[in-house]
């Protein structure tokens, strides 16, 4: 994912999930010791729901295609 990419997640889970700055810090501090896809590791730590993984699947297919 490059960098333009990565913020517009960020500015989408911010804006459009409410998940708070520190929930996302803690994900980018786990992405770092286990790298892999940063929703996964949110959904994973228990930092969102089902509905709002499917949410961000949906964001990140429409947003590749635009």
């Amino acid at each position: 994912m490059n960098p333009t990419s990565h913020s517009r997640l960020i500015r989408f889970l911010q804006e459009d999930l409410a998940l708070s700055s520190s929930s996302i810090a803690i994900a980018l501090r786990y992405r770092e010791q286990d790298p892999g896809p940063l929703p996964m590791i949110l959904w994973q730590y228990g930092l969102i729901t089902l509905d709002q993984l499917d949410r961000i699947f949906d964001w990140l297919e429409t947003a590749q295609t635009s």
